[in-house]
């Protein structure tokens, strides 16, 4: 397979075949994205602005905060705070024109800087995805020899394959990534249906319990939620 600047990231995700391979593009782009902003980045003052306006969501300051830079952190919230003060909270409403006081209390509530550039190259990369797809049978078969694709990277790619690619080559990745999504959930629910059944009094007294059934529940809350919930 012929890597080029644009597919590497991809072809390299797709190597392990352990798990979900866009949770794992995800993971990537995520560490490299905290890794930036905690880093020199965050006395960009492009970076800054963004940082100020869009703010974080709890799980990327929860990532923050196990981090050994408490003190950029603190840099960070330092603006963000000023921010919000000046431009939000103790902004005066203006006397002509339209009051965009509420329009940026909302980017600051909503927005996240880590989900926005998480985003913004997801998509692109699920372009390349599906490129591949078309013009590479190694990646075919690559794409087809993954674990699993969890319930939320499947309808991401069901999604954007019904935009990007012909008629001709659509329902044949529908098949395979269904077939990679629906496998994993027959799976888990039949763990998880051993699971809930070892608490039927009509059952004999249970043996040991197989690992795949005691972690049947996080590993079915991190299929519905691509995240990983305690232990695999």
């Amino acid at each position: 397979m012929k890597d080029t600047i644009y597919t590497i990231p991809v072809s390299e995700v797709f190597e392990p075949k352990e798990g979900c391979p866009l949770c794992r593009m995800r993971d990537t782009l995520e560490e490299r994205c905290l890794e930036y902003i905690m880093g020199a980045a965050m006395m960009e003052p492009d970076v800054r602005q963004d940082t100020n306006r869009q703010g974080f969501c709890t799980d990327h300051f929860r990532m923050m905060l196990t981090r050994k830079n408490r003190l950029g952190l603190g840099l960070m919230l330092q603006s963000h705070l000023d921010y919000i003060r000046q431009e939000v909270v103790g902004a005066k409403a203006p006397i002509l024109g339209k009051d965009k006081r509420l329009e940026k209390a909302r980017e600051v509530d909503e927005g996240c800087y880590v989900c926005a550039r998480i985003d913004w190259a997801m998509e692109r990369m699920l372009d390349t995805i599906l490129g591949l797809w078309q013009k590479e049978e190694a990646f075919r078969t690559l794409f087809s020899q993954q674990e699993c694709i969890c319930f939320p990277h499947y309808r991401l790619l069901a999604q954007k394959a019904q935009e990007k690619l012909p008629k001709k080559a659509l329902p044949g990745f529908l098949e395979v990534a269904g077939g990679l999504t629906l496998g994993r959930l027959e799976a888990l629910k039949g763990d998880v249906d051993r699971f809930c059944n070892l608490f039927d009094y009509r059952n004999a007294a249970p043996g040991p319990i197989p690992e795949e059934v005691r972690s049947s529940i996080e590993r079915s809350i991190s299929y519905l939620c691509a995240r990983q919930i305690g232990d695999k």
